[in-house]
């Protein structure tokens, strides 16, 4: 018997068996579902198929026979049409509505009728349509007269199972070789895609029965067609239709006599002449041909029917169809890389015969190799003889294999997954109960007792403590029952689908399960042989029902089957069988006892008298033990206890009460009659054996008494009242319960009490486990705290708190303190060793939602659900507060035990908040913020924002931080930067509530959704997971103990596993990281440290701790949208509180407590402007001239305010809320974290004298927001790339690049003549503003820069005269700022309580302008008098109907109207002269980012990924109508899908052409006239991982994380072609060099690799992948082709290198010299044949980022590859003040042959040439910084080298002479010079730019 419950394969589906393992096997059960009907056996054989009538063969067209056009024998509901299909040249129906349910067809007509067709293949015709739903309901009969139905549905996101319903998803454009891929699968699910195809869908419907549900087929009894589809026709056959075959093929092939025809000609597409079937057409046969599995969705497997189709005995080639060539060469849609399994390098020892074969070829996969997929298990991609895996783009190289056993030697199935298999055995469950507290019995060796625990059964030795376990229940066991020798086991699950479970006690075998039909099953009883089985409970109607099963045959094989059945009215408490006779009964309950028989299959009852006592409540029965020869068997006593004490014994022959006698408790006790005064003892149960019975009572007690109840012969007292007895087989032993979930046993001999298991009463939410005293606690619903020994699982201490609820507990980890969160927000802490309380702590004011130590012992943290945070000193045994933040600890992420989590090293902490979109790292010690990433951005393509829920530090030398997300995702994060390592997807069906890492860093525990999942941490394999089920109730939460040899979970109750992974093998050294001191670089100042690396801004001023005696310290971050007010009085104004300068410089001398109340309003918004820097005022002056000048307006609108500035004024900080939270709109600018920094000088070079120009850029930032204009008047073009802004003609495509700007830039505005471009972006390292540059449009020059805004801009916008310009802070500024475009000086500004996004100025006033923010317009007025600026604004929130939205963009239309977006997809109208909204309308499913207006058109964009065109010359009319405004007149004119979220646009004045930009990095041209869309610029949206350039010059080829390979031409800098493998990350690529014959366009080829390990070969010229080859385990870094190109030699992130042929695909050499340290970079040069004393004319080197080069010569035709050279340079042993080391690099110099130089991180900064002959460093050349990359020139003697100092600079050699480049806005990671050398490529991040040397 195992004890864990593992689920193998890719998916949770929760079904279990009896033996605990799903995935092997049969399955014995599913609840449910009845026997058997889970996933099927692999030996299931199908039942014989009926036979159809003489008028349904050979087949049947449905449509036709019905004639559903005539729609009597059909029916139709909704929109359903027939329409004439041009393509198919007949009528097809179209069913469409956005409601499934209600747009339907149906056949027949009504539920009553039945079509009775009995062919076995149902044909369906269809195409589902583009980018919507569809469900097909498919009702069967059954021989047994049941009714099935069988859905298939792309809205399914699973496959589900009942008795009676069969949900299949339905996959569209699944290709070959994804069946059961997960990554594939999730990829392909939810709506059709744009070019889903017609297609012919057959299913066997005996085969489903028969697989799915062990049912045999009758017939199809009813079609329903649900929206939205196409159907041509229906038709049922015996015949499997070819549709690729003809009929005069047919005949040829003899395919008749094996059951194949080709398709009728009224039921076939029609295929032009020339054109084959599969290319135009999908053919899917559902289940597949000799598939012995079942499959969990419906989707194309093999491009033909696998049965009977064309047979290849060879492998032929296979051309591309143009559907392929096209999905290849444009991708549309970039997808983010996901982490693929790896596997270790495959060595091809033969050659294999490589075809190219696409999906939809009918001989793509021999029949062979159709067998082995059909019976192997799913496969990583790369694997010899099958086919690849979907992550190709559609594309798969086959290599087929000879021999079979070749084939099979090649699946290395101990690889493919997680070991050791199972990972965790469950030792140990803490509890008992869970439904009932009632059953717990004796086995018949009186050696264990078996009792319930929730979902699980267990069996416990009372001798050694064992627990073996009975897994299989999905829900609560509420009922046990042994036979009479305790070899069967019965048990009944709770809840609605309540089944029973039959076990083979001995073995631990299910034997069945069956649905009860009752729902909610309160007690069973087995008969003494195991024959009878009898249950009680009630039907759905609150009825009681009682049920006798035939359970004679279930240890044959045999079903169990329902006897007999009956209801009554009468309650029934419990009820026997009678061990004497297995036909009868006995039932008690209130106010009846009955006796119960079968006959004739019928279930009949009589009453027993009671007389008197007809009213006693009767709680329990037994039978007399014993028996004597001379009496019958049914000469019975039967004894019947009561709630009042009165112990019935009736006379089971005769049917008559023979005595009463009532127990009364203390002196009154023994054999009492009923005239006796006083209450009795409240019995409920009762137990004999042949010498005393036992009863259990509500007071507690357990009393043994002598068979005639004349006194008590023995007790025990309990705490609880006692809910069973049971005396052992042997009457030595009575088992005891209580309603505290206690189980014990009192030994009669020795009268001691045996207790064997305490358990919580209500679910334990959370746990601590210390690891020096062994010891664990726990907190439950029950209110108790309870401690635990974990070598026994014994209770040692147990708290209980009346009236409050614990809610988190933590262990000190060196001290014996227990610390206790309450839900009335108290942290208790107490003592072990002496029992008491120390200290209680009262900062919180509700629930505790987090408590944590620091691993080091010397601090406490918690949090409460308000939001607070609290840091507390434990340096002595009683804690005291150090410090509290208010409003940083999000309240909406939900309460967890692991809220607060602390580093390894006790330096850092992390939690979620302020807000659960961000994730916040503070330093443990001050709680000094050092880090927030928002979770929210991370995926762009997501049209919902992602939250996080759970965190977790890895091991300290990772310095990784984990993070849970709402969206079921795993976010690996650096601890550091903050930047997204990888993440893993999805990781349970529900939010993961508990994650936890091994200490070694090597797994990884989750839980969700009532299961656990081991990972591997570094996800190594194809399935990197193991599942464990057993609680029926949410994992509360998971971890490892402190050895790591075992897992606890709790939930329902306390789970101890086994944890059986092997011991971590010493890793070699250069795997980790970083050492500990790069993580964080040293305790002292660490945190102004760590924030200058991370260049995160710090949102607030922090305070330094006040020491002894220590005081409060109460920080407020205030939550998005509160609109909260900082408002100090006028003599703390006058003190130097907190908000003066003073109070800042001298707050550590000030003792004052700071205490800052949030004053929430929900209609004022406060206006105030900021503090002048350059004014002489003295603080307390420049306080009072920061008070705001409220003017109340009048009534209706009291929110109006006038703000008053006498002379314009630059500003510093003043009071204001600091709204840190990022608001919920994707409009609002979040800029890509970095964690490169700008450099202390720079070299630029004098004017006129520059080496390099920038000759273009490749890429558009599409992570900035309006960051492009355009103005079709006068045809300037301009937007951004990182800190570049890309000015184009579009005639011409020529670039110029207008530089200055150091950061990324935020948005772009173009004054209205085009003459003036103003640009924005971030705040440089060491400045306290952004920076906005304005530009001359003429000449490109900047002619001003402007410095205001804190953080980020967000918009900005030119008056309609273009004299002011308005600008606009984002949601940690938050103030907008109004400058003079004449002298461009700061006219005015405003600082907002709250985000707000967008800001326009009207286009008919200079003085009117609006903002959108948070549920709210704000109208602005400009009054200027004089040098006196009033800004008047009008804040109107937005309609009720909205809800709570945020507006999200706006623009002016006509005169007077005015429109903005909302977050949820709404448009909303204003009238700007009475500023109110006065219509509104559902213009998209998600949020409208852009809106642009031209005369009674609109534009809006929203991160769906369309653009919409409306006509709205209506709104001007209705507009006069008011609130009464309809939006029915508002039409819909076109759309647009592009291929990404919407962030700019630019449209000419009719709106008939524009520009739109997306977060994909693409710009498109767009032109409604023409319903075109032409991709203007493209770019890599994620980081470029390699670049390097053809040999002729004339075009480039770069690769990026998204997985695509692109190839650019640098005459245009446009996109010529791009290679897309999805789910994969490009890492390294070369372009193949000139050959030794002519060069031609033939031979012009990219080779490039992946993160698993595959290498994959592009033809340009013929714009296709010729060959895929896996040759690594892991991702690739490296790759390079020989100089003859005729080898190409690769290095993977293990520092395996690998020599392979292009050719042949073989693996010639591995060597592995740099093992265990990833290859940086593989270069190839020639040499003289013998040069260097040795064999080869080609020279190659590796690098690895341990700083070692290996040097290599070779010949390549001898096979000869000798090492020449191995070098090793020095470096410090602990790096100071960097985040990751600089990596290793070395390049041959071109102008020294036999020279290499090297940079990397070592003793002094510098590059090195190192000399082959000398064999020493001949030169050295100082940088300034350590390199990130470099490139040496072949022609002129330069060396160019990158930095992340965002700095390029180029050496002249060997002069040393340096010129320093700017222009990227983050690390210079690639250089890589052209081979003339005239010509630089330079990557930073996403952005390439391409460099020219004009002089040499």
């Amino acid at each position: 018997m195992r004890a864990t419950l593992r689920l193998g394969g890719h998916g949770d589906n929760g079904v279990s068996t009896g033996q605990g393992t799903l995935g092997r096997g049969c399955v014995n059960g599913v609840p449910g579902t009845g026997g058997n009907r889970g996933r099927p056996c692999g030996g299931t054989v199908p039942p014989p198929i009926p036979v159809p009538a003489a008028w349904q063969r050979p087949y049947l067209n449905i449509f036709k026979h019905f004639r559903v056009e005539e729609w009597k024998r059909s029916a139709r509901e909704g929109d359903v049409a027939a329409l004439t299909d041009a393509r198919l040249k007949g009528t097809v129906y179209r069913i469409r509505g956005s409601i499934p349910a209600s747009n339907y067809l149906q056949l027949p007509r009504t539920g009553t009728q039945s079509l009775g067709l009995a062919g076995r293949y149902l044909y369906l015709l269809f195409r589902p349509m583009p980018r919507k739903h569809f469900v097909v309901h498919l009702d069967v009969a059954t021989q047994e007269n049941q009714v099935v139905r069988i859905s298939f549905s792309t809205l399914f996101k699973e496959f589900k199972s009942t008795a009676t319903w069969l949900q299949f998803p339905f996959l569209c454009g699944a290709a070959e070789g994804s069946l059961g891929d997960g990554a594939a699968r999730r990829d392909l699910m939810g709506a059709a895609p744009a070019d889903v195809r017609w297609t012919c869908l057959v299913l066997d419907l005996p085969s489903i029965l028969s697989l799915y549900l062990s049912r045999r087929y009758s017939h199809l009894k009813s079609v329903k067609l649900c929206s939205n589809l196409l159907v041509k026709n229906l038709c049922t056959s015996d015949l499997v239709f070819d549709p690729g075959v003809t009929f005069s093929e047919a005949r040829r092939a003899d395919l008749a006599c094996r059951g194949v025809a080709p398709m009728p000609r009224e039921m076939a597409f029609p295929v032009p002449r020339g054109q084959k079937w599969h290319d135009l057409y999908d053919y899917i046969r559902f289940p597949s041909e000799g598939s012995k599995l079942s499959y969990d969705s419906i989707q194309k497997i093999c491009p033909g029917p696998a049965a009977g189709g064309q047979v290849s005995k060879d492998p032929q080639p296979v051309t591309l169809t143009k559907a392929v060539r096209d999905r290849l060469s444009l991708i549309h849609q970039i997808t983010s890389p996901k982490a693929m399994p790896r596997r270790r390098p495959v060595i091809t020892r033969s050659i294999p015969e490589v075809h190219l074969t696409a999906p939809g070829s009918p001989a793509a996969v021999p029949s062979g190799d159709q067998e082995l997929e059909k019976t192997q298990r799913p496969h990583s991609a790369g694997d010899i003889g099958q086919s690849a895996a979907v992550g190709d783009g559609g594309i798969h190289v086959y290599a087929h294999q000879r021999s079979e056993r070749t084939i099979r030697a090649t699946h290395t199935g101990s690889e493919e997954r997680l070991l050791p298999d199972p990972i965790l055995k469950l030792r140990m469950i803490i509890g008992f109960g869970g439904c009932s507290t009632k059953w717990a019995l004796w086995t018949r060796n009186n050696a264990a007792v078996v009792y319930p625990c929730h979902a699980v059964i267990v069996t416990l030795q009372i001798q050694t403590g064992e627990q073996r376990f009975f897994i299989g229940h999905t829900d609560k066991v509420s009922a046990l029952a042994f036979n009479g020798n305790s070899t069967l086991l019965a048990s009944a699950q709770a809840g609605p689908l309540s089944v029973v479970r039959l076990w083979d006690f001995p073995t631990g075998t299910c034997l069945s399960v069956f649905k009860t039909h009752v729902c909610s099953l309160l007690s069973l009883s087995f008969s003494y042989s195991g024959a009878v089985l009898c249950g009680v409970g009630k039907d759905g109607h609150g009825k009681t029902l009682v049920v006798v099963w035939n359970a004679a045959q279930v240890t044959r094989g045999g079903e169990v089957a329902v006897l007999a059945k009956a209801h009554t009215d009468v309650d029934i408490q419990a009820l026997k069988i009678a061990f004497f006779d297995d036909t009868r009964m006995v039932s008690c309950g209130r106010d009846n006892i009955r006796l119960w028989r079968v006959r004739s299959g019928a279930l009949r009852s009589c009453p027993i008298n009671l007389g008197e006592y007809h009213s006693l409540e009767f709680t329990d029965l037994a039978f007399e033990e014993g028996h004597a020869a001379e009496r019958e068997p049914e000469d019975r006593m039967l004894f019947v206890c009561s709630k009042s004490g009165h112990v019935l014994e009736v006379d089971y022959k005769n049917v008559c009460v023979r005595t009463v006698r009532r127990l009364l408790p203390a002196e009154s006790r023994g054999c009492q009659r009923q005239d006796k005064a006083g209450p009795g003892i409240a019995i409920n149960s009762i137990s004999f054996s042949s010498t005393f019975c036992a009863t259990g009572s509500e007071d507690g007690y357990l009393r043994l008494w002598p068979l005639d109840f004349s006194a008590v012969v023995l007790e025990a007292e309990h705490e609880a009242p006692v809910s069973s007895v049971c005396i052992s087989p042997d009457s030595r032993k009575v088992l005891c319960t209580t309603a505290a979930g206690n189980v014990g046993y009192l030994d009669i001999q020795s009268q001691g009490y045996n207790t064997l298991m305490r358990s919580h009463e209500d679910s334990v939410l959370a746990f601590s486990v210390e690891g020096i005293w062994k010891q664990m606690a726990t907190v439950s619903q029950d209110n108790t705290i309870r401690v635990w020994d974990l070598a026994s699982m014994q209770q040692l201490y147990d708290f209980t708190a009346a009236d409050e609820m614990p809610c988190a507990v933590a262990f000190h980890p060196t001290q014996r303190v227990l610390a206790c969160g309450f839900d009335s927000g108290m942290v208790r802490t107490f003592s072990l060793a002496a029992s008491n309380l120390l200290v209680e702590h009262k900062q919180h004011r509700t629930v505790i939602t987090g408590l944590t130590f620091s691993p080091d012992g010397n601090f406490m943290f918690s949090c409460c659900l308000q939001g607070t945070l609290a840091l507390y000193s434990c340096m002595a045994q009683k804690s005291h507060v150090l410090r509290v933040l208010g409003n940083v600890v999000a309240r909406d992420a939900g309460s967890g035990p692991d809220a607060l989590v602390v580093s390894g090293d006790s330096r850092l902490l992390a939690f979620v908040g302020p807000s659960k979109y961000v994730v916040t790292v503070m330093e443990a010690c001050s709680l000094d913020e050092l880090l927030r990433v928002d979770i929210s951005i991370l995926d762009l393509n997501s049209t919902a924002l992602d939250s996080a829920v759970r965190v977790c530090f890895a091991s300290a030398p990772r310095g990784e931080l984990l993070v849970s997300t709402s969206s079921n995702k795993i976010l690996v994060l650096d601890a550091k930067t903050g930047r997204l390592v990888r993440e893993v997807s999805p990781v349970h069906k529900l939010s993961c509530s508990s994650l936890a890492l091994s200490k070694d860093g090597r797994y990884l525990l989750t839980a969700g959704d009532k299961v656990i999942k081991v990972w591997d941490y570094r996800m190594r394999f194809a399935v990197n997971f193991q599942v464990y089920i057993g609680h029926s109730e949410p994992v509360r939460q998971v971890a490892f103990t402190p050895d790591q040899r075992h897992v606890i979970s709790v939930g329902d109750a306390i789970f101890l596993w086994d944890f059986l992974a092997l011991p971590a093998e010493r890793s070699p050294r250069a795997e980790a990281p970083s050492s500990e001191s790069a993580l964080l670089p040293g305790a002292e100042g660490s945190s102004e440290k760590l924030k200058d690396a991370s260049e995160t801004p710090r949102q607030t001023v922090p305070l330094p701790l006040l020491s002894s005696p220590p005081c409060l310290d109460v920080s407020s971050v205030h939550q998005a949208g509160c609109q909260s007010i900082f408002s100090e009085s006028d003599k703390e104004e006058e003190a130097g509180l907190p908000g003066s300068s003073r109070m800042v410089a001298n707050g550590d001398k000030d003792a004052s407590v700071r205490v800052v109340e949030s004053v929430r309003s929900e209609e004022l918004l406060v206006v105030r402007p900021k503090v002048g820097r350059e004014s002489s005022r003295s603080p307390g002056e420049s306080a009072n001239a920061a008070g705001p000048e409220l003017f109340p307006g009048t009534a209706s609108h009291r929110d109006c305010f006038l703000l008053s500035v006498a002379e314009p004024r630059k500003e510093t900080k003043s009071p204001k809320s600091q709204c840190s939270v990022r608001p919920d709109s994707y409009r609002h600018f979040t800029p890509r974290f970095k964690a490169s920094v700008l450099p202390q000088n720079l070299l630029s070079p004098p004017a006129g004298s520059e080496v390099l120009k920038l000759k273009g850029v490749i890429g558009y930032n599409g992570n900035g927001r309006g960051n492009m204009v355009w103005n079709p008047d006068t045809g300037f073009f301009a937007y951004t790339c990182g800190c570049v802004i890309v000015v184009e003609d579009l005639h011409s495509g020529s670039q110029n690049h207008w530089l200055g700007h150091t950061e990324e830039i935020s948005t772009l505005a173009l004054s209205h003549d085009a003459q003036v471009l103003a640009s924005a972006s971030g705040r440089r390292s060491g400045d306290s503003h952004c920076q906005i540059r304005i530009w001359n449009v003429q000449d490109g020059v900047c002619t001003a820069s402007l410095f205001h805004h804190e953080t980020q801009v967000q918009a900005m916008a030119f008056s309609r005269d273009d004299r002011f310009l308005v600008t606009l802070g984002d949601y940690s500024d938050q103030t907008i700022a109004l400058w003079n475009t004449y002298t461009y000086k700061l006219i005015s500004s405003t600082c907002i309580s709250e985000p707000v996004h967008d800001v326009a100025f009207s286009p008919f006033s200079h003085r009117d302008l609006a903002c959108v923010g948070k549920g709210a317009m704000m109208f602005w007025l400009l009054e200027q008098q004089g040098a006196d600026v009033n800004l008047k604004v009008h804040r109107v929130p937005a309609p009720d109907v909205l809800g709570p939205v945020e507006l999200t963009s706006l623009c002016y239309g006509d005169d007077g109207l005015l429109y903005s977006g909302t977050n949820s997809g709404q448009i909303c109208v204003w009238d700007t002269e009475t500023n109110c909204c006065f219509m509104t309308w559902e213009a998209d499913e998600g949020e409208i980012g852009v809106l642009v207006c031209g005369r009674d058109r609109l534009v809006s964009g929203s991160n769906t990924k369309r653009i919409r065109l409306w006509a709205v010359a209506a709104v001007q009319e209705l507009r006069l109508k008011g609130a009464d405004a309809r939006s029915s007149s508002v039409l819909l004119e076109h759309e647009i899908t592009l291929d990404g979220t919407i962030v700019s646009a630019a449209f000419d004045d009719s709106l008939e052409m524009g520009i739109v930009g997306t977060t994909a990095g693409t710009l498109w041209y767009i032109n409604w006239t023409e319903s075109t869309s032409i991709r203007l610029i493209s770019g890599h949206k994620n980081k470029v991982t390699e670049v390097c350039f053809s040999p002729d010059e004339t075009h480039c080829a770069t690769c990026g994380e998204d997985g695509s390979v692109r190839i650019w031409s640098l005459g245009s800098m446009e996109l010529v072609v791009q290679f897309q493998v999805l789910n994969q990350s490009c890492q390294c690529l070369a372009w193949k060099p000139h050959p030794v014959v002519a060069w031609g366009a033939e031979s012009q080829h990219v080779v490039a690799g992946y993160s698993d390990g595959t290498i994959r070969i592009f033809s340009i010229s013929r714009t296709e992948m010729e060959l895929k080859m896996h040759p690594h385990a892991v991702a690739l870094t490296a790759i390079a082709y020989s100089t003859d190109g005729e080898m190409i030699l690769s290095g993977g992130k293990d520092g395996l290198v690998v020599v392979s042929s292009p050719r042949t695909g073989m693996t010639i050499h591995i060597l592995a010299e740099h093992k265990g340290s990833p290859i940086t970079v593989l270069q190839c040069t020639r040499k003289q044949y013998w040069d260097f004393g040795v064999e080869g004319g080609e020279l190659w080197l590796a690098t690895s980022s341990d700083r070692r080069v290996s040097v290599w010569a070779s010949d390549w035709l001898k096979d000869k590859c000798e090492l020449l050279d191995w070098l090793s340079f020095p470096a410090p042993a602990g790096p100071e003040g960097l985040g990751s080391l600089p990596p290793s690099l070395a390049a041959f110099c071109p102008w020294e042959p036999g020279t290499l130089v090297y940079v990397g991180f070592g003793m002094q900064k510098e590059a090195l040439f190192y000399s082959l002959r000398k064999k020493q460093v001949v030169e050295k050349i100082s940088l300034p910084y350590f390199a990130t990359s470099l490139s040496l020139s072949p022609a002129a003697h330069f060396m160019a080298v990158g930095f992340s100092e965002q700095l390029l600079r180029l050496l002249r050699c060997p002069s040393s002479e340096a010129q320093d480049y700017a222009g990227h806005d983050d690390t210079v990671h690639l250089c890589r010079f052209a081979p003339s050398g005239r010509r630089l490529l330079t990557a930073s991040h996403s952005a390439v730019l391409l460099w020219e040397l004009t002089a040499s």
